[in-house]
């Protein structure tokens, strides 16, 4: 958690021991009213779960916790507005507390208290600031089953300072007073889907205190004929301007009133109180009356959340992180390798999208999620990212499934295996490893070599039996994780070995053969059985592998002969040549787990009449290929017809609310004009 210390975690009284006991109420409710008293996390990720904190110090009760005084916090006047101490966030850690009265210390309740620096270096968890935008989209892609069909990312001004500001939004839908404040607190998630991105509740705050000191929420939700609104402040600016030693979170509420046609606040706490929140919020916002807060609503409809990170950080040579100018339909983040020269074979690797998405915003986004539903748009900065798949982008692919043991289940693992299209032009390889539709590990590096071997391949799956980092930037380093890292390396290379004569490269030979005699007893129930290898320089005729047992023979056996004799021959093998290689090579197979490796082995039984039969085989093979791509398209030909039959009604279905605002509000008109001329009986 970076520099966060448990000193951080301050008690008017110290009386931990008594504080922290069964974990039955999690420490929000143990402040004031309203504000968010986050959560200390020094220990591990889990404690924002698993963990909470319990007041039973005397016989204090839970109410008179939660009714501590809103006086118990003190405010600055000074400085209105202005920006944080340091605007370089790897410096901004730093700043020394306000002096507090003992008196005050005295009068306050038993509760914890959590250090406005926890908010910096927890977001240090986040090292590249395109991960931060990305936590903020799975907010947004996570209320696609609540309606959602567009997020906006976007530059706006501050209208305080004219200085750039953040901004994502979307129509999602949205969030109640009571969620509002679990969305600023730490450990709450309420997102049970399994096929949820978000896990932990803490990735709002991280990524938001990782792109700007400060971020304003507003939210609208409409809830059992209740329509309400919310407005919160995180400022990391006002926290250290005052020099707080804890983490407030100023918010204000309103509820629809259908006879009036307006939102009246909401006293959740009283008059008092939601003044005070106002009046911070009006002070360090970029907003100075409620008249342009409310505006900010104007533009997100009947539901949806706007959230607007102002203070953007500096680099270290004082310059906005991120680049506005460069493009005015992108974002980047600025690479001053980029302007080094270099030639243009070099510049073509440079520009794919493999490297740019290091710097491009609309690059990482058209790969950040597997499948966009047609229904829903990331639009940036006014023009919607195209979704780019990279599967669909390989030359030569080839389909392996991975089947990894976790905890006695079975799962299957589609891998996506080929060539770049600018293959061998481009070096770049890995694989793109997805989490439930998530990018974690873009063009992920598995292997490393000197002599091209594996440059160019590419791969993509969807890994949902290991579990991501809190940052989602990477995948906990588990046993399960070491052993598909195991085998996408071997895959790589298998189809480097198999493949590289197809983009110009020379096939070398494979290594020596394994002799089956080292195994007491080979048979397809044998877990000591490892794939065979065949040595691609000896005729098949006279290899070892089939002298040594006649009932199994590798599936590439027909295919590296093949090879060999075109490599003496001094040819180079075509496309077509290789795929019926490829075809006289297939046999009828059986798949058996290897519980050791995590993988699968293929058996294949010999026929000596196999030869005059591949050909027939070949071709029953190309007619059940192409029956299976027609079903296919009428499968994702009625996946679009019910994707815009959804719209359509999810747009009947806004209308239709409209109305039904519209008609009860005149009702109550109605019957206020009713009660009015109603006569009184004498």
């Amino acid at each position: 958690m970076g520099e966060f210390e448990i000193d951080h975690v301050k008690s008017e009284q110290e009386l931990y021991g008594s504080l922290i006991q069964n974990g039955d109420i999690h420490s929000s409710y143990l402040g004031p009213p309203g504000w968010d008293v986050l959560p200390s996390a020094h220990e591990s990720e889990d404690y924002w779960i698993t963990n909470a904190l319990t007041t039973v110090q005397n016989g204090t009760s839970v109410s008179e916790v939660i009714q501590t005084s809103v006086e118990d916090a003190t405010f600055s006047t000074s400085s209105i507005g202005q920006a944080p101490l340091c605007r370089q966030f790897w410096k901004a850690g730093q700043y020394e507390d306000a002096p507090t009265s003992k008196s005050q210390v005295q009068n306050s309740k038993n509760y914890l208290h959590v250090h406005p620096k926890f908010l910096h270096s927890n977001a240090t968890s986040h090292k590249w600031a395109f991960g931060a935008i990305a936590e903020l989209l799975d907010n947004a892609i996570d209320e696609i089953q609540n309606g959602a069909s567009f997020v906006i990312v976007d530059k706006v001004s501050n209208p305080r300072d004219g200085t750039p500001a953040l901004l994502t939004q979307d129509d999602g839908g949205g969030m109640d007073p009571e969620a509002m404040r679990r969305c600023m607190s730490f450990g709450f998630s309420d997102k049970k889907s399994k096929s949820a991105i978000g896990r932990y509740g803490n990735g709002f705050k991280t990524s938001t205190m990782r792109l700007g000191a400060d971020v304003i929420v507003f939210t609208r939700h409409f809830n059992k004929r209740t329509l309400t609104q919310s407005i919160g402040l995180l400022s990391y600016t006002y926290l250290s301007r005052t020099g707080s030693d804890r983490i407030v979170v100023p918010m204000v509420d309103y509820e629809y009133n259908m006879s009036t046609d307006t939102f009246n606040p909401l006293y959740r706490y009283g008059e008092e109180h939601f003044q005070s929140n106002l009046s911070i919020i009006l002070q360090w916002s970029p907003y100075q009356t409620e008249a342009t807060l409310m505006k900010q609503f104007d533009d997100i409809g009947p539901h949806g959340t706007k959230v607007i990170i102002f203070n953007l950080w500096f680099t270290d040579d004082g310059t906005l992180e991120f680049d506005f100018e460069s493009d005015p339909k992108d974002i980047r983040l600025r690479n001053s390798e980029n302007s080094k020269k270099i030639n243009s074979r070099m510049l073509i690797s440079e520009d794919h999208i493999g490297n740019q998405y290091r710097f491009s915003l609309s690059m990482y986004l058209s790969i950040l999620y597997l499948r966009i539903p047609q229904s829903f748009s990331i639009i940036l900065r006014g023009n919607v990212v195209e979704h780019h798949s990279i599967a669909h982008g390989l030359k030569y692919p080839e389909f392996i499934m991975y089947r990894p043991l976790t905890g006695g289940t079975k799962e299957e693992v589609l891998t996506t295996i080929g060539f770049l299209k600018e293959a061998p032009d481009v070096n770049l390889h890995g694989f793109n490893v997805y989490h439930k539709n998530r990018l974690i590990l873009p063009f992920w590096h598995v292997v490393s070599y000197l002599d091209s071997r594996g440059r160019g391949v590419v791969g993509v799956l969807e890994a949902n039996f290991i579990e991501p980092t809190h940052n989602k930037q990477d995948f906990e380093r588990t046993s399960l994780f070491q052993k598909l890292e195991t085998r996408l390396k071997e895959m790589t290379w298998e189809y480097w070995d198999h493949h590289c004569g197809l983009i110009g490269y020379q096939v070398k030979k494979a290594p020596a053969p394994v002799s089956l005699a080292k195994s007491p007893y080979v048979g397809p129930n044998n877990p000591r059985l490892q794939p065979i290898s065949v040595d691609r320089s000896s005729k098949m005729s006279q290899s070892p592998v089939s002298q040594a047992h006649p009932m199994f023979s590798s599936p590439a056996g027909d295919l590296l002969a093949a090879r060999s004799s075109t490599q003496q021959c001094g040819t180079m093998r075509t496309h077509d040549d290789f795929l019926s290689g490829l075809g006289k090579g297939r046999r009828q197979s059986r798949i058996e787990p290897n519980t050791h490796a995590g993988r699968s082995i293929d058996f294949q039984p010999v026929s000596h009449a196999a030869v005059p039969l591949n050909q027939q085989e070949a071709k029953v093979l190309r007619q059940e290929n192409r029956k299976l791509r027609e079903k296919c398209l009428e499968f994702e030909k009625s996946e679009e017809e019910l994707n815009n039959k959804a719209s359509r009604l999810r747009m009947e279905l806004g209308d239709t609310q409209k109305e039904y605002l519209r008609m009860l509000t005149e009702l109550r008109a109605l019957e206020v004009v009713k009660a009015e001329n109603k006569v009184p009986v004498v």
